[in-house]
């Protein structure tokens, strides 16, 4: 057998898609990052009836190449969630207003393999995004995202994705020095809103493209 990695993770992404469509999840598998920029483009954006476009943070997402694409399409009104060049004041405002894009785009922490999807937030938008508000979310996930049930993906975001984001964000916090949560009361602490996704509601809202490659954290 040629490349028996990507088989056995393909097999493991053929089981998760049964349990998130189970959960009322659209789901899609890709074989890369690359492949899965193409299917939105080419399958889901034109499917969906899109005016305003929004993202939270998600490295799996920026991997993919739309983050560049989207933001200099001009059919779209883009609320840039991602912008550096602007007062705090007002990338909260984007940030708040994002909320109500027909379209929101991001990544997941970690998705179980019964179809959960497992969330920890600074300030919340990207949680909120998932949960309410836009008309259409598309998450984006890669193979090294999936866990075995809820226990072990809270230890993975505390012990490895919020300490390695911290890094990434150079924020002045414990883990940062230790590589693992210290339940810290750190001003700039990035642990504050949990969500566990069971469901997708209404059905369909929520799709989820599951890509067979190592990204994000």
């Amino acid at each position: 057998m040629e490349k028996p990695i990507d088989a056995f993770w393909l097999k493991r992404l053929e089981d998760l898609k049964e349990a998130l469509e189970a959960n009322h999840f659209e789901v899609h598998i890709t074989q890369t990052a690359a492949s899965a920029r193409e299917l939105f483009l080419e399958e889901i954006l034109p499917g969906l009836e899109v005016k305003t476009v929004s993202w939270g943070g998600s490295m799996t997402f920026m991997a993919t190449g739309l983050y560049e694409i989207m933001r200099d399409d001009d059919r779209y009104e883009v609320l840039d969630a991602f912008k550096r060049d602007v007062p705090r004041e007002e990338l909260i405002e984007i940030r708040r207003q994002a909320l109500l894009a027909d379209l929101f785009l991001t990544g997941t922490n970690a998705v179980t393999e019964d179809g959960q999807l497992v969330n920890l937030d600074m300030i919340g938008n990207r949680v909120c995004g998932i949960t309410f508000g836009p008309r259409h979310v598309v998450i984006f996930v890669g193979r090294n995202k999936i866990v075995s049930d809820l226990d072990e993906a809270m230890v993975r975001v505390k012990n490895y994705v919020a300490p390695v984001n911290a890094m990434r964000l150079d924020m002045k916090t414990p883990c940062v020095n230790t590589g693992y949560c210290e339940e810290c009361n750190s001003p700039q602490r990035i642990c504050n809103t949990w969500t566990i996704t069971e469901k997708s509601f209404p059905k369909g809202r929520v799709k989820v493209v599951l890509i067979n490659e190592d990204l994000g954290f």
